[in-house]
């Protein structure tokens, strides 16, 4: 499958947080730990037949599965499985939308409650960030979280976004949420000594000479 799919092979490493691509197989052992604040696209619909944590789980799911069918050099999704002292413990996502004209990168994650507070997720919101403007060549990457979700909030802010406006979304409850945006360019990324390992055979993927 690998060499039909060379995302496989790539790994993001920074100190002990390793990303890779999620795999089919990690999705019963990541969807039976979703914490209760992980969220999701609020345009997506609740089916009434369904629990909260079953309907999550499935959106879980059925977003990978949509990542891999849908994508494009021009538009995609990549889901990372996050990885730390030996276990999967989160998954941070990267997306670019029309990524070779607007070079702009989106990210979203989640992290089990028993790996927070350990500088795990500010880990993995850089090392994607680095391989997003230091091997794809993103010009800007932006970010949102309501506002009563602090730990994210946080991550956003130690690695250097800066705020760029509210607006209002429908939460999964129902409810009416505030939204924080964040914004990034590259000429304001830091940096850090993130190690790439396996792009090479996925620059066509992302519509890059080989």
């Amino acid at each position: 499958m690998d060499n039909f799919w060379p995302l496989f092979g790539l790994r993001l490493v920074l100190r002990d947080v390793v990303l890779r691509p999620l795999r089919e197989e990690d999705l019963p052992g990541l969807a039976a730990v979703l914490p209760p604040d992980v969220g999701h696209d609020p345009r997506l619909a609740m089916w009434p037949t369904h629990s909260f944590d079953e309907n999550e789980r499935r959106l879980f799911c059925q977003g990978y599965w949509k990542s891999l069918g849908t994508w494009e050099p021009s538009s995609w999704v990549l889901h990372f499985a996050v990885s730390y002292e030996g276990g999967l413990v989160g998954v941070q996502t990267l997306e670019g939308e029309n990524f070779p004209a607007l070079r702009t990168v989106d990210t979203a994650s989640w992290l089990v409650p028993g790996a927070r507070g350990r500088g795990v997720g500010t880990a993995m919101r850089t090392a994607a960030l680095d391989f997003a403007f230091g091997t794809l060549g993103a010009e800007t990457a932006v970010s949102s979280a309501v506002v009563t979700n602090a730990a994210s909030l946080g991550v956003s802010r130690r690695v250097g976004y800066a705020e760029n406006g509210l607006s209002r979304i429908v939460d999964t409850g129902g409810d009416v949420a505030d939204l924080q945006h964040f914004r990034l360019t590259a000429d304001r990324w830091r940096g850090d000594s993130v190690t790439v390992e396996g792009f090479d055979p996925c620059r066509p993927w992302f519509g890059m000479a080989g």
